[in-house]
C-alpha cells in the first residue's frame, strides 16, 4: 500500500485547453512547461503535447532534464543564460537562447560558436523585469543579426505585466510601447523578425496582442488567468489533487484540534485525518473552512495544515470511512477557489506540489 496522495493529470484536458490556446491564436502556440510544467510533470505534459512547435522553460537545467526525457522538440530558456558557459551548452543541445541584457548580449556575441543559434531578443516594454529598453533595441538587434552567431530569423519578445485585468491602460501601454519598437527595427534584405507578446491571459483576452509566437501557460493546465474573471473558456482542469481519510475520530465541544488549537469545536464534532500537507504542497496558511471535497461533498478544513497532515469538520458528513478519496482541488473544486481562501494565486498552489508526491497520467 502507497501514500495515498497524488496529483493525477488528465492528458485529455490537457490537449483540449492545449487546442483552445491554438484556435485562438494567429500563429504558433509554445507551451510554457517551467517549474515542472506548473507542477504537472514536464515530462508527462511534453508528450501528451507531442504537436506544440516548442516548449519555453525557466533554466538551462529544466531543458538539459527535458533533453534526458527524450524531448527533442526546440525549448526556449525563457530567462537566457546565467553564466557564459551555458552558450556552448544551449548550442549543443539545439536550445532557444532568450537575451534580454548586456552582459548575455556581451557573452553571446563572444561565445565559439560552431552554428548560429536561435535568438529570442527580450523588450521591456512596461514590466520592468527583463528585456532591453526600447531607445537601445534597434542597436542590439544589429549587433547581433551581423554577428553570424544567431539564425535569420530572430524574436522580438515582451512580457505583459496586467493582461489578466480586463481593460487595463497599462496593458494598452505596453501594446503600445511593444509595436513603437518593433518599428523601429531595421530588418536586413533575407532576414526576419518577428513576434511574440500574449501570455495565457493576452491570448484569450487580448486578441491585438496575438503575434508570431504565443505563450500559454496557466490556461494549459485549465484554470482562468483572469483575476475576478468567471469565464473558464472552455478550460477544463488538468490536475486533480487527491488523498485520503486516514483516522476518524469524535471529540467534544470545547476541545480544540491540531498544533496551537487555532479550531475549537463549538458542538460534539466528527473529525477525519487525512494524509496530505505542507510538505506535499497543500499550503501551511490555508484557514479554517477551506473547503475539502470527502464522497463529493464539501468539508471544511479545520486547525493548522501540518506537514503529512490536514483536519477536516465531517460532522455533517456521517458516511465517511477511513480510506475515502478526498480532493484537495481539481474539476470539482477549482484550484483559484482554494487560492483565494488562501490569499495567494493558483499558480503557486499548483506549482508548489512538491517532488514525493507521484504524478499519475491518466487518459
Amino acid at each position: 500500500m502507497a501514500r495515498p496522495t497524488q496529483a493525477l493529470i488528465d492528458r485529455q484536458a490537457l490537449r483540449g485547453n492545449f487546442a483552445i490556446a491554438q484556435a485562438a491564436s494567429t500563429a504558433h502556440c509554445m507551451p510554457m512547461v517551467k517549474a515542472n510544467a506548473y507542477g504537472h510533470g514536464a515530462e508527462i505534459v511534453c508528450r501528451a503535447l507531442d504537436n506544440a512547435p516548442a516548449f519555453g522553460v525557466a533554466s538551462i537545467e529544466e531543458a538539459l532534464e527535458l533533453r534526458r526525457l527524450g524531448v527533442d522538440k526546440p525549448i526556449l530558456l525563457l530567462e537566457g543564460t546565467f553564466s557564459a558557459d551555458e552558450i556552448t551548452l544551449a548550442e549543443e543541445n539545439q536550445l532557444w537562447l532568450m537575451v534580454e541584457n548586456h552582459q548575455q548580449c556581451r557573452e553571446l556575441l563572444e561565445a565559439p560558436l560552431q552554428r548560429p543559434i536561435s535568438l529570442w531578443l527580450g523588450l521591456d516594454t512596461g514590466m520592468h523585469r527583463l528585456g532591453f529598453q526600447a531607445d537601445e533595441i534597434e542597436a542590439i538587434y544589429q549587433a547581433l543579426a551581423s554577428s553570424g552567431k544567431v539564425q535569420s530569423s530572430v524574436v522580438l519578445a515582451s512580457h505583459l505585466a496586467s493582461a489578466d485585468h480586463f481593460n487595463d491602460h497599462k496593458t494598452r501601454q505596453q501594446i503600445a510601447n511593444f509595436d513603437a519598437a518593433y518599428a523601429s527595427i531595421a530588418v536586413p534584405d533575407g532576414a526576419q523578425l518577428q513576434q511574440s507578446l500574449a501570455n495565457s491571459a493576452a491570448l484569450l483576452g487580448w486578441p491585438e496582442t496575438r503575434r508570431d509566437w504565443q505563450r500559454p501557460g496557466y490556461m494549459l493546465y485549465g484554470n482562468s488567468p483572469f483575476v475576478h474573471g468567471n469565464d473558464d473558456y472552455g478550460l477544463r482542469p488538468v490536475m486533480t489533487f487527491v488523498t485520503a481519510v486516514t483516522s476518524l475520530r469524535s471529540i467534544d465541544a470545547g476541545e480544540s484540534v491540531g498544533y496551537a488549537g487555532t479550531w475549537t469545536a463549538s458542538r460534539a464534532s466528527r473529525i477525519a485525518t487525512l494524509a496530505v500537507g505542507y510538505g506535499d504542497g497543500y499550503p501551511r496558511h490555508a484557514p479554517n473552512g477551506t473547503p475539502v471535497l470527502i464522497n463529493g461533498r464539501r468539508c471544511p478544513l479545520i486547525g493548522r495544515v501540518s506537514m503529512d497532515m490536514i483536519t477536516v469538520d465531517i460532522t455533517d458528513c456521517p458516511s465517511v470511512n477511513i480510506g475515502d478519496q478526498s480532493t484537495l482541488w481539481g474539476p470539482d473544486l477549482p484550484v483559484n477557489e482554494i487560492a483565494e481562501h488562501c490569499a495567494t494565486n493558483g499558480y503557486q498552489l499548483l506549482s508548489g506540489i512538491t517532488a514525493r508526491v507521484p504524478r499519475i497520467a491518466q487518459n
